[in-house]
């Protein structure tokens, strides 16, 4: 569905380079706009998890039914990512940035509004068309404009999404009673719609930096012959895409389940609240750090080395979780360190700006299958089981599986790389 550009990558990135000299265009303005854009990316998902009960209590559906909504984008991305990279390539990747921005403030307005139930789950699904088009061109963002930058720019803007995602996560159950105290249908729609203050911010700062491009108009008239081999056959994308989905299993699973957890073991819905954010928060510095450890030899293993923390850490929920708050931070540093190295491969492995659209595409579908499931199967093992045990040891699993797929990631290899000899 998508494939390696029929023009080669220097000479396509050579056009738009040509393209951006052309008008006034600014690498601090696009830093700025993708920082802005990153605050929204994970802020409309994580704040879903700490307003579960409150949700159950006004809606009348069990939080296992409502921990679906989690995984509703995800799905969502597992489906329309290979679309992203045709969609950019048809009518330029400024534009459909910008279609992703207008249709996240329409899916969280919609998603908040009072009434039919219809509205909770359909502004959700609009929420994951919009990121599942942003999350897969970013990287090719970053990766047409930043250069040897890639690394360091990607880190920046997983660790705003992250920490961002981490405040949401913390501040809707406060935002709630402070508009319905004790919470309640009112509060927990103010709260999902709140936590998106800063897009229009991000609107003005795309559209300005559109301006200053120039011509991004994309090529409307390429047929399947001009697109080249699908990545969809490549090995190395396959390795990419499965690295990808078993990292997110951790950060979805954590995301849904851990306050519910944290509930069981006797915390308030407060402190749980704040053990999710806590495991987000960390995950700024695990992705802040990455490009500091991903460098030079430490390449190689870096992308194998980082589940052995995830692996600690559900290893001492399972034996110790009286010190819950350790091994939240120890699986939010891997966290945090794995989903900025994911998104760091789909750059790296690439040998341009078109080929890193293609892959991302491809790997974040693959990779979003799997973490779709991951917070469905969770709950369903908790379920069955009536305990926590089974629930963390397929997690315990996916970190192992995490290693194995990070031994095969970290060589220098590039999707294509077969084809051009």
């Amino acid at each position: 569905m998508t494939g390696e550009p029929a023009v080669t990558g220097r000479a396509r990135a050579g056009d738009e380079e040509s393209a951006a000299a052309g008008g006034r265009f600014s690498l601090p303005l696009l830093l700025a706009a993708i920082g802005v854009i990153a605050v929204n990316m994970r802020v409309t998902i994580t704040g879903v998890g700490p307003l579960l009960e409150q949700m159950s209590e006004t809606t009348g559906n069990s939080v296992t039914v409502l921990s679906t909504l989690t995984s509703v984008p995800v799905f969502t991305w597992a489906l329309l990512s290979p679309f992203a990279h045709p969609a950019a390539r048809r009518f330029g990747l400024n534009r459909v940035v910008l279609a992703a921005l207008v249709l996240l403030a329409i899916g969280t307005a919609v998603r908040s509004l009072p009434g039919p139930e219809f509205s909770l789950w359909f502004g959700t699904a609009l929420i994951g068309v919009s990121l599942a088009l942003a999350n897969v061109l970013l990287p090719a963002v970053v990766k047409r404009s930043f250069g040897t930058r890639v690394p360091l720019v990607t880190s920046m803007y997983t660790a705003l999404f992250a920490g961002c995602g981490a405040l949401a996560a913390g501040a809707v159950v406060p935002l709630s009673h402070a508009v319905e105290p004790g919470g309640g249908d009112t509060g927990w729609r103010f709260a999902l719609a709140a936590v998106v203050a800063t897009l229009p911010i991000a609107l003005v700062l795309w559209i300005a930096h559109m301006r200053g491009f120039g011509p991004d108009a994309g090529h409307p008239r390429a047929g399947r012959a001009a697109r080249g081999p699908s990545v969809w056959g490549d090995p190395v994308a396959w390795i990419v895409g499965g690295y990808m989905g078993v990292q997110a299993i951790l950060f979805y699973v954590m995301i849904t389940w851990l306050a519910p957890y944290s509930r069981s073991l006797g915390r308030t819905e407060l402190v749980a609240g704040f053990d999710s954010m806590i495991f987000q928060v960390v995950g700024v510095i695990g992705s802040l750090a990455l490009p500091l450890v991903m460098r030079g030899r430490m390449e190689r293993w870096v992308p194998a080395a980082l589940p052995l923390l995830t692996i600690a850490g559900i290893g001492g929920i399972l034996l110790a979780p009286g010190a819950l708050i350790v091994w939240i931070i120890l699986a939010g540093l891997c966290s945090g360190a794995s989903i900025a190295c994911a998104l760091t491969l789909m750059a790296t492995r690439a040998p341009d700006h078109q080929s890193a659209s293609a892959l991302s595409g491809m790997a974040q579908s693959v990779g979003y299958v799997i973490a779709a499931l991951a917070p469905i199967t969770f709950g369903a093992l908790h379920t069955a089981t009536g305990g926590w045990t089974a629930s963390f040891l397929f997690v315990l699993a996916a970190a192992v599986a995490q290693l194995v797929l990070g031994l095969a990631a970290g060589r220098d290899r590039h999707v294509f790389e077969h084809r051009r000899g």
